[in-house]
């Protein structure tokens, strides 16, 4: 995987101010590295949060981060493994000291988790059709406000708040469903 080497986003990054490769980084490779979190911690909430802190270090250090995209991309997978290794341990040294049982999953917890999804579609369904696009285009398909943005045809602030209105819409909806 590389970054994008097309001439409008080599004039964007020469433009820009130091860490903007944390953003394109962000934006081209953020999928791949919560996967390799994931397969690390077996758990996708813990794999998201860790690579969220890995952003949130390279963003605060962008100073002192590489420039060369292929670096970055390397420093950001080593950071991301060194921030699972460390969760990792904090894991193993809690259930040393706290003895949890296990989770057992059931039959019956696949069919809460199927009908848990149905309920949210059909919550999603009941959207007004920009809202429902705003949401689905952010959550489904991992799209960044700018990019959300450009398919829409609106305003960043615009799909901010149409995502955020949706969200509340859909919980309320979502809670009808019960």
């Amino acid at each position: 995987m590389t970054f994008d080497r097309s001439p409008t986003a080599a004039v964007a990054r020469d433009a820009g101010t130091p860490g903007d490769g944390v953003a394109e980084l962000f934006r081209v490779h953020h999928l791949a590295l919560v996967r390799l979190a994931l397969l690390m911690l077996g758990d996708r909430a813990g794999a998201e949060d860790v690579v969220q802190d890995v952003y949130a270090r390279l963003h605060r250090r962008r100073r002192a981060v590489p420039d060369v995209p292929d670096e970055l991309l390397a420093y950001a997978r080593a950071s991301v493994l060194n921030a699972c290794r460390t969760l990792l341990r904090r894991r193993a040294l809690m259930s040393r000291l706290v003895q949890a049982p296990d989770p057992v999953w059931s039959a019956e917890n696949d069919v809460l988790i199927a009908d848990d999804r149905r309920r949210v579609l059909q919550a999603l369904l009941k959207l007004p059709p920009r809202q429902r696009e705003a949401i689905v285009l952010r959550y489904y398909l991992d799209l960044s406000e700018a990019e959300i943005a450009a398919a829409m045809g609106v305003r960043r602030g615009t799909v901010k708040s149409t995502v955020a209105r949706g969200l509340n819409a859909l919980g309320e909806r979502y809670q009808e469903e019960r």
